[in-house]
């Protein structure tokens, strides 16, 4: 299978867009409770809870349409991180009984995304290929 290798940064940047589009529901819901309100989130919006949802919302956004991926990425891993200390860690060692495995998961994959940028079908990409 080695024109697999081909596809790689056409798939790297389905997983960008799928990802970043499920981190934005994140924060959609907080903010506006689309498609749904948040469980268990408070309302009003604490403070550190509303940064949290527009940097949801904004980063997922960026890099969505890949645009500053790698900046945001890191920014939106090092959220995650903090998330998953604060809201889910405090809860328990095991993420599987804390609810923390969908934090670890945006943490890496954006993470990943740090390292290997927005792939093809980014705007970063075309940015590049300009002279």
């Amino acid at each position: 299978m080695p024109n697999l290798s081909l596809w790689t940064p056409r798939v790297l940047s389905i997983l960008r867009l799928i990802t970043a589009l499920l981190f934005m529901q994140h924060g959609l819901m907080k903010l506006f409770d689309f498609p749904g309100p948040q469980p268990g989130a408070p309302d009003p919006l604490p403070p550190i809870l509303m940064a949290a949802a527009w940097l949801e919302v904004i980063g997922g956004g960026l890099i969505a349409v890949g645009l500053f991926t790698r900046i945001v990425a890191f920014v939106c891993s090092g959220q995650m991180a903090v998330a998953y200390i604060v809201a889910h860690g405090s809860q328990g060692f095991w993420p599987a009984l804390n609810q923390g495995e969908l934090a670890i998961m945006f943490c890496f994959v954006f993470l990943y995304l740090v390292f290997a940028g927005g792939g093809a079908w980014s705007i970063d990409a075309q940015v590049r290929k300009r002279p």
